[in-house]
């Protein structure tokens, strides 16, 4: 095997792969008026709660200087609110609203529905081997 060229068409690959996966997800949250990184972080909130606003980049690994205009706009639709934390005045929490909360409990069962219809394809050996395959990338440190 020529590793250096497999590793080239897994790249190009994955790539492809994301890229696919990315307009399925895009096409999904446009029909609620969404992007995919307000989706994001909606998501992020009503999986995990109220997040500080400095963490919710890296949550959702986008720049810490896009966050507040992603914040902003959630805010201007009425989903998302931002609040002071109790126990550190420093930290502004960002935290889902009546709204964003009703949003999403309509929005994420059809998107977990877009997502699993989507790995269908797949069978679960081949799910669990590329989840696998994908966290032992991941965490390799970057040289």
């Amino acid at each position: 095997m020529d590793r250096t060229k497999e590793s080239l068409n897994t790249f190009i690959g994955l790539n492809r792969t994301l890229d696919h996966l990315e307009k399925i997800v895009r096409k999904d949250v446009q029909r609620h008026g969404l992007n995919i990184t307000e989706f994001a972080v909606m998501e992020l909130l009503y999986n995990k709660g109220d997040q500080p606003i400095q963490r919710i980049g890296n949550r959702v690994l986008i720049a810490s200087s896009s966050i507040t205009y992603v914040v902003d706009k959630l805010e201007e639709k009425g989903c998302v609110i931002r609040r002071r934390n109790n126990q550190d005045k420093r930290v502004t929490n960002a935290s889902l609203t009546e709204k964003g909360r009703t949003m999403m409990d309509q929005i994420f069962p059809e998107h977990a529905e877009t997502l699993e219809s989507t790995f269908s394809v797949l069978t679960d050996t081949e799910i669990t081997t590329l989840q696998k395959a994908l966290k032992k990338l991941s965490a390799r440190p970057i040289k």
